[in-house]
């Protein structure tokens, strides 16, 4: 019978008689799994060789009683002309402060180790103001205001009439896209041409859901990282329960996961609120995904890995498609169990899109044996990168299916490209630098 998506988990405590742990045992454990947050993934190149033109501080306006505050590096085509054809490009999902440089050197260099993405739009006298956040793990709507900011000052400084592109990475994307809406509802004129999102989750990004748990679990019996940041830092932080279209706030949960923090609601609403997306500017997306439905070779519901110690043990099983009370893996530690199941929950991990080494990222903290071929999973799936027109709460789509040209038409973006294979989301490739070098040349 269909439901709505859902999990539950089987709690199993200690049995009267039965010991605890002993200090030693736990130390053991707690020593043997790596501090700090899961799930980060840097988006950073070889150093470049330069330095940004110029540095703008940038405060947006409060959001809720919060100021967000971030930065802008400005690297212009031709310092001696200053600021004339303005490309602002924000920063993605992440915890922490942005790594500008390391973003510029990231885009700029290919895969295939040719010229990037930034050395063309240089030599064609586009200005790269890349935007950056202090928290890249607040709200979407604070860093928003963040970006309202920059475009404000990027029109304030620019010299002539050339009109703007704004668009980001990942979260970069949903947050820019935000923003442009936001100022159209008030009647600002943004002053924007063209709007670009790279592998940007329109309708939700997926981490799997045994792997969140796992975050939330072991951090209780580890150490935090040197700079005091836990596990489950990320997958709480308000920009992932705004941006996961399946999220679980505690390993013990049991319930809907489909947008199920209000964090989200609250978020979807707002963008509808103000036009869901921008309707000026021309509107271009890439996908890291492919088009033609081949997915990743991932079996839905096998193990990815299972790690066993002396007191504590961790299944993961690659998400299965649908069905009820399927199985998808476990933990303990001592004699405190979990056991999970989902019901009507796709097969996300091996759809086609941009993929996350989720499932190796976590096996390398708990130091658990894996495959290779078992590593990524599916991160954003290409239905949600080209913004198609679904329900980003019921997924009334099949994500596993080739997209078709009737699919396009009727998707919120003017015109789009996927990669030619299924890679690491926002990876660079040959095929969507050119793709997106030849739509800006228009």
């Amino acid at each position: 019978m269909a439901q709505e998506p859902r999990i539950d988990v089987a709690l199993t405590a200690l049995k009267e008689g039965q010991a605890e742990p002993t200090k030693a045992e736990l130390a053991e454990i707690a020593n043997s799994i790596s501090p700090g947050i899961w799930f980060t993934s840097a988006l950073s190149g070889e150093r470049a060789g330069r330095d940004a033109d110029v540095t703008w501080e940038l405060t947006g306006s409060p959001y809720k009683g919060q100021t967000a505050t971030g930065q802008a590096a400005v690297y212009y085509a031709n310092p001696k002309f200053g600021l004339r054809k303005p490309f602002l490009f924000a920063d993605g999902f992440n915890y922490g402060p942005s790594d500008l440089p390391g973003l510029f050197a990231y885009f700029s260099t290919a895969a295939d180790g040719g010229p990037g993405l930034f050395d063309q739009l240089l030599s064609q006298g586009y200005d790269i103001v890349l935007v950056g956040f202090n928290e890249r793990h607040t709200h979407i709507q604070a860093n928003a205001e963040v970006v309202i900011a920059a475009i404000l000052r990027a029109i304030a400084e620019r010299k002539g009439d050339e009109r703007l592109t704004v668009g980001g990475v990942s979260m970069g994307g949903i947050i820019t896209r935000y923003a442009l809406a936001k100022l159209e509802s008030a009647t600002v004129d943004h002053e924007t041409g063209t709007y670009l999102s790279f592998d940007s989750p329109h309708n939700g990004a997926w981490i799997p859901l045994v792997l969140q748990q796992m975050a939330y679990f072991f951090e209780d019996y580890t150490p935090a990282g040197p700079d005091g940041v836990k596990q489950a830092d990320l997958i709480r932080s308000p920009a992932a329960q705004q941006l996961l279209w399946a999220w679980v706030e505690n390993a013990k949960y049991s319930g809907p996961v489909a947008t199920s923090s209000d964090l989200r609601k609250e978020f979807l609403a707002d963008l509808a609120r103000v036009g869901n997306f921008p309707q000026i500017p021309r509107k271009l997306g890439v996908s890291n995904g492919r088009r033609d439905g081949a997915g990743l070779p991932l079996p839905a519901g096998e193990v990815a890995f299972d790690w066993q110690a002396l007191i504590a043990s961790a299944t993961a099983r690659f998400q299965p498609n649908k069905g009820e009370e399927q199985r998808i893996g476990g933990m303990h530690l001592g004699l405190a169990v979990r056991r999970s199941t989902t019901s009507d929950v796709p097969a996300l991990d091996a759809v086609p899109g941009g993929t996350l080494d989720s499932f190796g990222k976590v096996a390398d903290a708990l130091k658990a044996k894996i495959s290779d071929d078992y590593r990524s999973g599916t991160f954003v799936p290409a239905v949600s990168a080209v913004a198609l027109d679904f329900d980003p709460v019921k997924w009334d789509v099949d994500p596993a299916a080739a997209i078709t040209d009737a699919a396009l038409e009727s998707g919120h973006l003017d015109s789009v490209k996927f990669d030619d294979a299924n890679t690491e989301h926002s990876h660079v490739s040959r095929v969507l630098v050119d793709w997106i070098v030849e739509q800006l040349s228009y």
